[in-house]
Order: C-alpha cells, then structure tokens, then sequence
C-alpha cells in the first residue's frame, strides 16, 4: 500500500488490513470507480491514524459511536465542510455494514449517528423558456449546429451527463426502439428513452451532417469533434456557452445545467422521483433528494389550485 503522507504515523497491520478487504470488496461488488475507492480508503486511513493517539487506541474494528462522534466533531471543528463530514460518515456507515455482514463486528457503531444537516442547495438549472431558445439557436443547415442541436437535444431530453453523452458510440444507439445504452459511473449500464423530438433531430444529424464532418474518416464515436473521434467534454462545454451568449441568456451556467434542467422540469411536470433517479443513473436515491422540494413545490401548488381550502 502507498503511504498517503509523511506526516501520518504508519497505520496497523490489523486496519490495513481489513481497509483493503473492504475497498476490495466495494469495487468487486459495485464497480465503484478508483476515485470514489480512493476515498473510501483515505477516509478510512485518517480515521485509523487518529484512533492511535486516542484512550486505550482502539483499531477500526474496536470503535464505538463515542469514537465516530468525536472524530467527525473533531473535523468540523477544524474546518471541514459539513458536505464532507456527510461524505465521510456516508462512508464509515457502508465500511462498518461490510464489516457487521462478514461477521467480523457484532454490533454496527453508525447506526444511530445522524448525518451532519446538509445545506439545501438545488443545482443551477434553465426554465424551460430558457432552454427553449437555447436549444433553438444552432442553424441546422451548418453541419457542425447541427451536430450541436441534435447533443443539446440528446443532453436535455434524456438528461445524462455531459461525459456520457460525448463518449456515445454510434453501436450505443438504437433508434429502432429509440433508446440509448449509457455506461456511467462504475461501468453500470442503463437504457434511456429517447424522445421524439431528440430521435428527428439525431436522424437528420446522422443522415446530412455526420459524413460531411467525417470526410469519409472511420471513426465509432457518434458526435466526433474536429478529428475523427469523441469531442471532449470541454469542447462541447464552449459550445453550449456559445449558444447561451447568441440566445442571449446571462444566468450563471454549469457543464451540467441542462441535466439539472431535465430533471427539474420532469418533476415539474408530474414525474415520480424514482424515476428520475433511474433516468440520470443515480445509484442511491438522496443522491436525487436534492431535487425533493422541486416536487414538494409542485404539491403545493397543485393543493393550492384544487383544494377547496388550498
């Protein structure tokens, strides 16, 4: 294993040991990609380095919810953000479940900690007017728009991530059915629905623009940049803020504004959240929650409307 730091003493065999196991066990089970893996593992390593100078210098597997506690106060207390002592504690809870499945721990010490209380922050998103004329601005007689138009329609109406959209191949596409096959994070795979609107606009990108774009170059990608393969996530990222400028919206946007958009106008307009949470590929639904009082706000004013005493 490589040392994170100098500065932290050297962890114990013991909870090196069973760190592994778990971080094995996640990326076996789930597919979790190395960046969430590595987090899951720092975490638990500074937890480990902080146990030893602690009363009778428990290991991973000895802590109880006093130590939990007072290591999360510890780190706000020195200036973590209250979204990463979320993070971590989201962490320590799947570490000691793994540990209370494999019969290693009797007892799980996170069951009655709360979750630090997140402050409601809903992503930065588009009215649907707005994404209106965004989407409205490409010329579809100039094969590079209309490549842009039909990714901006894609983008919006099936509200995936700006990644997953520029990294399509032409094989992931099957207009037959009108569906797309995604492979996000963690290499999981999901189906999605594509829209009416989006279908058209991808058959005529597909038939009046792609080949003039190619020149006659092989490539699999399904939205190629200035050479033959996938545009990168950037390169789209200006394109989309050059449409924003000619449409003449000012609000402050995201490489991600037109996902959060998606799902924002789906509940607006009745979805359920579970289904949202199935269509932008999140494997835990208070990763959607951010989206809760979008619906909330719907019900309001839906009782307000028809309620004789709304």
């Amino acid at each position: 294993m490589n040392r994170k730091s100098n500065s932290r003493a050297e962890l114990r065999p013991q909870d090196e040991a069973v760190i592994l196991r778990f971080t094995d066990a996640v990326w076996l089970e789930d597919g979790l990609g190395e960046k969430t893996r590595q987090a899951y593992r720092s975490d638990l390593e500074r937890l480990a380095t902080w146990l030893q100078d602690q009363p009778g210098r428990p290991l991973l597997t000895q802590v109880r919810r006093t130590d939990l506690l007072a290591w999360i106060s510890r780190g706000l207390a020195d200036g973590f953000k209250t979204s990463t002592a979320a993070r971590r504690l989201s962490g320590l809870r799947r570490f000691y479940r793994y540990l209370l499945r494999e019969g290693v721990i009797s007892e799980d010490p996170t069951l009655r900690i709360d979750s630090p209380r997140l402050p409601r922050r809903l992503p930065d998103s588009l009215s649907e007017e707005d994404v209106d004329n965004l989407l409205s601005e490409p010329d579809p007689e100039v094969p590079i728009e209309l490549r842009d138009k039909a990714m901006m329609e894609i983008l919006y109406g099936c509200g995936l991530r700006v990644s997953e959209l520029v990294e399509l191949t032409v094989d992931e596409v099957n207009l037959r059915q009108g569906v797309l096959r995604i492979v996000g994070k963690g290499n999981k795979e999901r189906l999605i629905p594509l829209g009416e609107e989006a279908i058209d606009w991808l058959v005529k990108y597909m038939k009046e623009a792609r080949g003039e774009l190619l020149k006659g170059r092989p490539c699999d990608a399904l939205f190629p940049g200035n050479r033959p393969a996938a545009m990168t996530r950037q390169t789209f990222w200006h394109r989309i803020k050059h449409y924003a400028l000619r449409a003449g919206i000012h609000k402050h946007l995201s490489p991600h504004t037109l996902r959060h958009a998606f799902a924002t106008h789906l509940l607006n307009n009745g979805a359920d959240l579970r289904v949202v949470q199935m269509l932008l590929g999140h494997s835990d639904l208070s990763t959607t929650q951010i989206y809760t009082h979008v619906a909330r706000q719907r019900l309001q004013s839906l009782h307000q409307s028809h309620h004789p005493r709304g």
